[in-house]
């Protein structure tokens, strides 16, 4: 007799999961508390859904901050590669921008997770949608509520793949947090990852809104990134300010080089140049190349601006920029927070949970955008899947 599995979450933690499990011979039930699957998914999907990144493992693996070691086992057992051959068997078809970054050519998420979801049915999965997870006793059975009424499953094993605690509206709602804390699982609290920079600009950037700032450099806290930030009237957004997640929620001080390629000497001895009848901001656009909105974030930020060059040469190389903090929480990309490490053993279930397991953006890790976060979605979910297939199979 095959093994019961039960799926809270169908997202793609927990969709892999139930991919892996049912490869094992488990009969699988998924579990969504919304109308529908995968909804954040679809979301990341509609500007392109970046699925991985293409490029060394051991890069790869290095860009999740505090938890690459915990990862790192995951990430090797179904890293880049995998995704891209996974993706590509449910027909697909991937390719890599001049980034790395990989896209399917269909460049949404809908035509995959269909195909997706048609083989997992077909592989004898069972989809119970508007079902929201209500309790779970010490017994192990879990109890929901659905539209015909309370429903209560004791499977031989779980895995929970109930997303973080952003964009509630999609599901990531983090409701699972009490009922994990009843069985003494106290998470990590939920914190904004890859959000918006907020800044109070004055009204002289307002005629700037919605520009980019390409080919900066930013620094906070030991992190750096280099790359483009959108400039908005609440502040700044783009992968250039989301690497810096971690030194942001601190409120580490934050720095901006306006022209990463060159020197503090080499634009110092540029600005030594005869102004002449030009503007500070024609000699700087002629002497520099500074487009106007890095010259009008000098302006907003450093005003007065130094008239020594060697001076003015160190701001453009590191102008402080004053914020009031990240966007709230649920308009964050992802989270930090979640479940915590020292509560789970190395195949992802929780010690005072046996038979229970946890995958995908519940976990208490972080990744920057850029094919970082679905894929160790996928290989955390993977991870708990095949960890929850053999822990039913020895028990």
């Amino acid at each position: 007799m095959s093994n019961s599995a039960l799926i809270i979450g169908a997202g793609p933690a927990g969709l892999m999961a139930a991919e892996r499990l049912l490869a094992q011979g488990a009969q699988v039930q998924i579990f969504d508390a919304k109308p529908s699957i995968g909804r954040k998914f679809l979301m990341a999907g509609k500007s392109g859904l970046n699925l991985t990144k293409n490029e060394p493992l051991a890069i790869f693996q290095n860009q999740y901050y505090d938890a690459s070691a915990q990862l790192a086992p995951m990430l090797n057992d179904f890293g880049p590669a995998d995704v891209m051959r996974w993706a590509n068997a449910l027909g697909a078809d991937v390719f890599s921008g001049s980034s790395g970054r990989v896209f399917p050519k269909a460049m949404k998420a809908s035509p995959l997770l269909r195909a997706w979801m048609l083989r997992l049915q077909n592989a004898g999965a069972e989809l119970r949608v508007k079902s929201r997870w209500r309790t779970l006793s010490k017994d192990g059975c879990f109890g929901f509520e659905t539209p015909s009424g309370p429903a209560q499953i004791t499977p031989d094993v779980a895995v929970l793949a109930l997303g973080g605690g952003s964009w509630k509206k999609l599901g990531s709602d983090g409701q699972w947090i009490d009922i994990l804390a009843q069985h003494g699982v106290a998470s990590a609290p939920f914190e904004p990852s890859n959000a918006a920079l907020q800044v109070a600009w004055s009204p002289y950037m307002q005629k700037l809104y919605g520009q980019p700032i390409k080919s900066v450099a930013l620094t906070a806290g030991g992190y750096k990134s280099r790359g483009e930030v959108i400039l908005s009237k609440r502040g700044l957004e783009g992968s250039g300010i989301y690497t810096l997640s971690p030194a942001l929620r601190q409120r580490q001080k934050l720095f901006i080089d306006l022209a990463p390629d060159l020197t503090i000497a080499q634009i110092a001895t540029a600005l030594q140049r005869p102004k002449g009848k030009n503007s500070l901001s024609n000699f700087l656009r002629k002497t520099l190349r500074l487009p106007p909105v890095k010259i009008a974030l000098l302006q907003e930020l450093a005003r007065p601006l130094p008239t020594d060059p060697a001076a003015l040469a160190r701001m453009i190389k590191a102008l402080p920029l004053a914020y009031t903090g990240l966007a709230p929480l649920d308009e964050a990309i992802s989270t930090a927070g979640g479940v915590r490490w020292q509560d789970l053993n190395a195949g992802l279930m929780l010690k005072k949970l046996p038979g229970v397991f946890c995958a995908g953006e519940m976990l208490d890790w972080e990744a920057p955008t850029g094919g970082y976060l679905i894929n160790a979605c996928l290989a955390t979910g993977a991870w708990a899947g095949d960890h929850a297939a053999n822990y039913a199979a020895q028990s």
